[in-house]
């Protein structure tokens, strides 16, 4: 068998193998979510039980990705864990504040177009990405 040679190559190719994992969830639930949002318009012409359907696998998928979230961060060492911890929060804070005002100003008619929830997921995941970057490169 491969035995790693020192702790330092177990803990990296323990990383590794969570990164993978995480990354092939991230990317199916991504397809289950664009499954869920264009099937209905392109595949199945809005028949209801085929919506149902690509909606239970979304949130399924989405169960699955968040149970491999939480084995990623249980596995990452301190520092690591308290950066992607900060960079989770900060995005959690961005999406609550900025969420409602822009829901509440569509209600209004305030901005000329209509504030959909893909809109707030892009602004999310770019401010987990950079906070994530941030807080890699303070704790060089």
């Amino acid at each position: 068998m491969n035995q790693p040679k020192s702790r330092e190559n177990a803990y990296e190719l323990r990383s590794r193998t969570n990164v993978l994992r995480l990354f092939r969830w991230n990317g199916a639930w991504a397809v289950a979510t664009a499954l869920m949002v264009f099937g209905p318009k392109f595949l199945w012409k809005n028949a209801l039980v085929f919506t149902v359907l690509a909606v239970a696998l979304d949130v399924a998928v989405g169960i699955g990705m968040i149970l491999v979230n939480k084995k990623y961060l249980a596995d990452l060492d301190e520092l690591q864990r308290k950066v992607q911890l900060n960079s989770m929060g900060i995005t959690l804070g961005v999406g609550l504040i900025a969420g409602a005002p822009f829901s509440v100003l569509d209600s209004y008619h305030v901005i000329p177009f209509h504030a959909d929830i893909a809109s707030l997921l892009i602004l999310m995941s770019l401010t987990f990405a950079v906070s994530n970057l941030y807080g890699r490169w303070r704790y060089r």
